[in-house]
């Protein structure tokens, strides 16, 4: 006497059977599988546009330079404002990998949009005397008008940061164009873009060494030295920079370099795109709470398919295998969609800030593997459940 053996089922039976018992509910199978979506969707966004965000950083610190070194005086020890020597600028020259050396220096001056405006509503905008290469040095560009030059440096003419140009109404500079600056006119020659490594001169009306001496009450001492060095020595610059400048007192000077705040910055970022991949995990956390609800009501809905199919010789472990494949199909399709999903939005929102849109493959790869195993850990008690009912027992199921 023969004993029937229960028929193997192929992995392409199993994904097969699967898929079908998907297509017989696609409404709930949207929705759970959206759930998933919406949470990996979010996670790959917070990376992609992260890492966008980086990308972006490291091309313009590539453009800009990091070589960029800037010297300002600090304060004595009894905590009264001190001054940079005269001789600073030429002695920060003599640095051997010091490439270029230049210098801004503050003036008592206001500036305002014309001779009616309070004296207190001065916009907050500094009038800073400029060395004529400052704009090469820094990194800065003219985007309207043009830079000061041999003529324009001696005589009331200004260029205006971006910020200082807004605040101003300054939209287009010309001989028309004037502003109220240290009680006398000045025609604006010239408006900056923004400046990311000297930010101060955004805000800030520059005018020509020679004129702020002769016209401003400027005392002539540099309160900024910018130093560009070589890019292999720019930590042993760091380090003599304040001994040089000032070498009777280089406990009064500050040398900062300006990227270690860019990149400061982006470290703070990196601490909120930390709380939103939080965020974005408790959201797939919930999606896989969905999936698991949506096996367990189908588990419920189909004891008379599993009954039947348990009479035709399916065994326990195949019935798993089916409601199992079932819960990993509805994840990976909420995963895939995430993905998709997540791409869109770092690509829309890299697009709107001029960004590179990068999204990393480990990324990808990790938020599909992510939803398989939720869809794995979802699925497994409603499967095991379908698993463990009898013939008998489903059959009668009404």
């Amino acid at each position: 006497m023969s004993v029937l053996t229960p028929a193997r089922m192929r992995p392409r039976d199993v994904l097969r059977t699967g898929g079908a018992g998907l297509r017989s509910r696609p409404l709930r199978v949207f929705l759970s599988a959206l759930g998933i979506a919406i949470g990996i969707a979010a996670m790959i966004g917070v990376v992609g546009i992260s890492a966008s965000s980086q990308e972006d950083l490291n091309r313009r610190l590539e453009a800009l330079g990091t070589n960029l070194l800037t010297v300002s005086p600090g304060q004595s020890l009894f905590g009264e404002s001190s001054h940079l020597p005269e001789e600073a600028e030429g002695m920060i020259g003599q640095i051997g990998p010091v490439t270029a050396v230049t210098a801004t220096g503050a003036t008592p001056a206001k500036v305002y949009r014309n001779d009616h405006v309070p004296e207190a509503e001065s916009g907050a905008i500094a009038v800073t005397a400029a060395r004529l290469d400052l704009l090469r040095d820094v990194g800065a560009a003219v985007t309207a008008g043009a830079w000061l030059n041999e003529a324009t440096h001696r005589y009331p003419a200004t260029v205006l940061g971006a910020k200082a140009a807004d605040r101003l109404g300054v939209v287009r500079p010309g001989p028309d164009q004037r502003v109220w600056l240290g009680g006398q006119w000045f025609i604006v020659v010239g408006v900056l873009g923004p400046v990311p490594l000297a930010p101060e001169l955004d805000t800030a009306a520059l005018v020509g060494w020679p004129v702020a001496e002769e016209r401003l009450g400027f005392d002539g001492y540099a309160t900024t030295v910018y130093a560009r060095a070589e890019e292999a020595y720019v930590v042993q610059v760091r380090g003599v920079l304040a001994a040089t400048a000032n070498p009777r007192q280089p406990n009064e000077v500050e040398v900062s370099r300006p990227s270690d705040v860019l990149a400061a910055k982006q470290a703070t970022d990196a601490a909120l795109n930390a709380l939103l991949l939080g965020l974005g995990g408790v959201a797939l956390l919930v999606g896989g709470v969905g999936v698991a609800n949506t096996m367990v009501i189908s588990v419920l809905e189909r004891r008379a398919e599993i009954g039947l199919r348990r009479s035709l010789g399916a065994t326990r472990g195949q019935i798993r295998a089916q409601f199992l494949a079932e819960s990993l199909l509805l994840s990976a399709i909420g995963g895939v969609g995430g993905v998709l999903l997540g791409i869109g939005v770092t690509a829309a929102y890299a697009g709107l800030r001029g960004w590179p849109a990068i999204v990393p493959g480990w990324a990808m790869l990790g938020g599909v593997a992510a939803t398989l195993v939720i869809g794995g850990a979802a699925g497994f008690y409603p499967a095991v459940r379908a698993a463990r009912m009898s013939p008998t027992e489903a059959l009668a199921t009404p």
